[in-house]
């Protein structure tokens, strides 16, 4: 038996979707992405939603929105992806990495609040493997110091905070399609935010500046417009949005699998030795884009899951290792000790019950 830690979920119904705008030949951004907009918001209960061709862009796009800028700072976990960074350089400003949790793996509110200084300009938190992170205190900072709020949501898709939907709550929350997200584009990602006057920039804004749907093409065929502001190409495009559409359907269900494996999990794993779960608090739902412990002895459990055909990973380690970021930051304790124990078992809809009750079996057995 062979069970990944990932999987991309491609439904009956995508390869007809996506044919059938192949043969208009009307590729670019059109009435489907709108349709898929319309349709993330429905499924995932949120106001609005932005389509465009990738979470580095929607993140990048947001920092652009909130006026970060060359001089500023941001202040986000080094527990992500280096896309979350290097969103933070595109703009000219400074990414300042915060601890984290140890028993979550996202944003400590404490050590934010002890990172802020003057130049501090944003806060992007980081919903580590899809559990959300401690929004009301994050709020309740970024308010007194007049900070803005970027959720990076690329692991979040279908979580719940207070049972308020993630993509309802902060002034921009940035999504992931990509391939191995629980609803894949093949790449894609989406903003939504708060402001509807934000919202509608960054409908001008990801694809150039220009007002796509309001500026009607001239007698000699160029649209009109006059274009008071940096735009990027970042829209999304109709047979991006045709599989995003098509694999839409279901989710909840799926979401709902991926939960009971999780449930199941934390039920047969909390008194195998050698375990510690992370933290599920009952105010929260995760999406369970990941389901990490922390594990005694890691290399041999890593070993010992490869040798019964189970891939592990840690997924991601802090990403102030890398040089562009200028060296590690000192004093995140506890992003050190979760360095030194987090694993990530598999959890998504393309498990059977045949495979999780093996992964539980086998970890059960010791290592």
């Amino acid at each position: 038996m062979s069970i990944p830690i990932f999987h991309t979920h491609i439904s009956n119904d995508a390869p007809d979707a996506v044919s059938a705008v192949l043969r208009t030949t009307m590729l670019s951004e059109g009435a489907l992405v709108s349709r898929f907009e319309e349709s993330l918001c429905k499924v995932l209960g949120i106001g609005n939603s932005v389509a465009v061709n990738s979470g580095t862009s929607a993140l990048h796009l947001a920092l652009a929105l909130s006026g970060v800028g060359p001089g500023d700072e941001v202040i986000l976990p080094a527990q992500t992806f280096i896309a979350s960074g290097l969103t933070v350089m595109m703009t000219g400003a400074k990414p300042v990495f915060a601890d984290i949790n140890y028993s979550t793996g996202n944003l400590d509110p404490g050590s934010l609040r002890s990172k802020i200084s003057g130049r501090t300009r944003a806060i992007m938190p980081v919903h580590w493997g899809g559990y959300p992170c401690d929004l009301d205190e994050i709020g309740a900072i970024a308010r007194e110091f007049e900070l803005t709020v970027i959720e990076d949501a690329a692991h979040a898709l279908g979580a719940t905070y207070h049972n308020i939907p993630i993509g309802k709550i902060s002034d921009f929350t940035c999504f992931s399609f990509q391939a191995i997200k629980h609803v894949t584009t093949g790449d894609g990602g989406s903003i939504s935010a708060r402001d509807p006057n934000a919202v509608a920039e960054a409908r001008r804004r990801r694809w150039f500046g220009i007002d796509r749907m309001g500026s009607a093409p001239s007698l000699l065929g160029e649209r009109q417009h006059d274009v008071g502001e940096v735009g990027f190409k970042y829209h999304m495009n109709d047979y991006a949005a045709a599989l995003g559409l098509a694999n839409l359907n279901g989710f909840a269900e799926r979401l709902a699998r991926i939960r009971s494996t999780a449930s199941r999990y934390r039920e047969s794993l909390k008194s195998v030795p050698g375990i510690t779960l992370f933290e599920n608090s009952t105010d929260r739902q995760s999406a369970f884009w990941l389901f990490g412990i922390h594990v005694e002895r890691r290399e041999d459990f890593v070993l010992a899951m490869r040798a019964n055909g189970i891939t592990t990973s840690v997924v991601h380690q802090r990403i102030d290792r890398n040089s562009v970021f200028g060296g590690i930051t000192e004093g995140l304790v506890n992003q050190v000790r979760f360095d030194e124990t987090q694993i990530h078992i598999p959890c998504h809809s393309g498990l059977s019950d045949e495979m999780i009750e093996h992964v539980v079996r086998c970890i059960a057995r010791g290592w």
